[in-house]
């Protein structure tokens, strides 16, 4: 008898009305919008301008949509295409199976689309983002939850996961959440990628190359732990061995580029450090206006005084004067 365990929601989606309010959605735009405001406040930070993070991840964000769910169709192609299933299936995407391998890379290429328009490094852009991703996939694979999906095998731990769902194959149980194990990972892969670029100072795409190294490092160990049907080849599910070429394809590039291009990048977007110096000329020149005014009133102020004073001592004296002119006449 388990003593304590995760429960699953009984739903994944609550219905207002004739809409539809899917838990595995709002966990992506939540992720979405996280990665964002985290990107943003990365790249102002780097010398670029507010707004140039969600501009580009207008790409960005539906090109990874769709190379994820390619990617996950492609790879679990008898899930929509074997006898009995519906390939319309395929389209739903709110039914779960994204592959993170497949939106990350369709999600460089909308993103280097929206580089090129801006004039603007990918590689530094790539930087600047690196962590909100890692934080968005961590929130996103909550999704997973609401769906009863992507768990490990079966555990009596006093963290197992509670499955009550029997369609597509699952058997009701306790197993190991695999879904929060990833997650926990990715919160961890993005401190790390923080900490290292604030320590050795990242540029030219090693932030991003470090995020991917440290993600399939955790990756490959807890795709080995779930019980999902996945292709195998030499005794390993396709993920893992996915998950081991790019950990070493991206610490390959982290060596080679900290040796060709050591340093970071000392401007990352043309011409926001000008707007940024015409911003700041511009607030000087209404403090100086402002001065200058208040300069320009202090002395007409005593000019005034003066004048006053003036006229003052100048009544004074002719009053003197005709008191003098009296005091004759008297005598």
């Amino acid at each position: 008898m388990e003593l304590a365990y995760i429960p699953s929601p009984s739903r994944g989606v609550i219905h207002l009305g004739p809409i539809p309010l899917r838990g595995y959605a709002f966990c992506i735009i939540i992720g979405v919008f996280v990665a964002v405001w985290l990107g943003n406040k990365r790249w102002i930070a780097r010398g670029g301008r507010s707004g140039t993070v969600a501009d580009i991840a207008v790409w960005a964000v539906p090109f990874g949509l769709v190379g994820g769910r390619l990617y996950h169709v492609i790879t679990d192609y008898q899930l929509y295409f074997s006898e009995g299933r519906d390939w319309v299936d395929a389209f739903k995407i709110w039914e779960g199976g994204l592959g993170i391998w497949g939106a990350i890379a369709f999600g460089a290429l909308g993103a280097w689309i929206g580089c090129r328009r801006r004039g603007i490094p990918l590689p530094a852009y790539a930087d600047a983002v690196a962590p909100g991703i890692a934080f968005a996939q961590a929130i996103g694979r909550w999704g997973n939850w609401f769906n009863q999906e992507l768990y490990g095998r079966p555990t009596d731990l006093p963290w197992a996961l509670e499955i009550t769902s029997s369609t597509d194959g699952r058997v009701p149980g306790t197993y190991h959440p695999t879904f929060l194990y990833e997650s926990l990972w990715c919160i961890g892969v993005a401190l790390l990628v923080i900490w290292a670029d604030r320590r050795f100072k990242l540029g030219h795409g090693r932030a991003f190359a470090l995020y991917v190294a440290a993600y399939c490092a955790g990756r490959a160990w807890i795709e080995y732990m779930r019980v999902d049907d996945a292709h195998h080849i030499l005794g390993l599910r396709l993920n893992v061995w996915t998950a081991l070429i790019v950990f070493l394809l991206a610490v390959t590039y982290l060596v080679v580029s900290a040796k060709k291009r050591p340093g970071r990048e000392e401007i990352v977007e043309p011409g926001a450090a000008d707007a940024a110096g015409e911003a700041e000329g511009a607030e000087s020149g209404d403090e100086a206006d402002g001065e200058k005014a208040g300069a320009d009133s202090s002395d007409r102020s005593q000019a005034s005084e003066a004048s006053d004073d003036s006229d003052t001592s100048e009544a004074e004296s002719k009053k003197e004067a005709g008191d003098e002119a009296e005091s004759a006449k008297k005598g």
